[in-house]
């Protein structure tokens, strides 16, 4: 299995429509290459909010 973790703090939360949110962090992306960043879909009532910390964990099963 792999596993890739990507932690950084979310630069902005955006609606999409009404049942979702999307949540973003591109942090150090310019200054770093090498940085991760995410972009992810959340059904609304997350509770997440700009710059909250987060792990955001991706595997392939």
């Amino acid at each position: 299995m792999t596993r890739i973790e990507i932690t950084g703090k979310i630069g902005f939360v955006a609606g999409i429509d009404e049942k979702r949110d999307c949540l973003m962090s591109q942090e150090h992306t310019s200054a770093d290459p090498d940085a991760l960043w995410f972009n992810i879909d959340l059904p609304k009532g997350h509770g997440f909010r700009p710059g909250d910390r987060v792990k955001v964990t991706v595997e392939k099963m």
